[in-house]
């Protein structure tokens, strides 16, 4: 099957569904079938729209097409070690408390991200990791995992022909004292299962690719089990 018809939508930035037709791959060529039952269930609540259970969350190397600041993207997860073709575009973590609490951050108090940025200079991804971290978060670093890459190829607008790649990590981090130096005015931690809602998941241009990160990072656990 040829990759473009491989293509669907993700949503849009200004949070509408948009729905593209395609043949969808079986569970198996999706990899889906390696994602827990539980799970799958859990992450189909969060989506608005018609979708199928594989645009629920991101298979390696699917495309995952949106419109994002007026350009259209398609955008693939990429498992580790090794990162795909691209220029870097730095780091994003999904930073994890001591009592399994999720750091989030916010310019402006409403909408609420995971702490990321673009490289300073020739540093490493995890050297971006821990940068972003300590200045958006007001966090430490103490173990980094990555969990893979995302590949975003701008296909329409003026940034035509760009192809970004980002390193996604989970981090367990430990909190400092508040202090706000950079363009993050705020800070907050929430449970590991208000992640989706607080993020306002369904409504981001790449969600599938947010699901695969959350999936990757072991955040949440199936029902009865203690986290680790």
């Amino acid at each position: 099957m040829g990759w473009s018809d491989r293509i669907r939508r993700g949503g849009t930035s200004d949070g509408e569904s948009e729905a593209a037709e395609y043949d969808a791959p079986t569970e198996a060529e999706a990899g889906v079938d390696e994602v827990p039952a539980w799970l799958r269930t859990a992450l189909r609540r969060d989506v608005t729209g018609p979708r199928t259970v594989m645009s629920a969350i991101a298979a390696d190397g699917e495309p995952v097409a949106a419109r994002a600041n007026g350009q259209d993207w398609v955008v693939a997860w990429h498992p580790p070690p090794e990162p795909p073709a691209g220029r870097r575009h730095g780091a994003e973590g999904i930073c994890v408390t001591p009592d399994g609490q999720i750091v989030l951050i916010s310019r402006d108090g409403d909408r609420w991200e995971l702490p990321a940025g673009r490289p300073d200079g020739d540093e490493t991804w995890e050297e971006t990791l821990r940068r972003e971290v300590l200045e958006e978060a007001c966090a430490t670093v103490v173990r980094a995992r990555l969990l893979g890459f995302t590949r975003g190829v701008c296909v329409a607008g003026h940034e035509q022909g760009l192809v970004l790649v980002r390193s996604m990590w989970r981090a367990d981090v430990e909190l400092a004292r508040w202090d706000p130096r950079f363009e993050i005015s705020h800070r907050r931690v929430v449970p590991a299962a208000r992640l989706s809602a607080e993020v306002r998941l369904a409504t981001l241009p790449f969600a599938p690719i947010v699901r695969r990160m959350i999936h990757e990072a072991s955040v949440i656990q199936p029902p009865g089990q203690q986290k680790p």
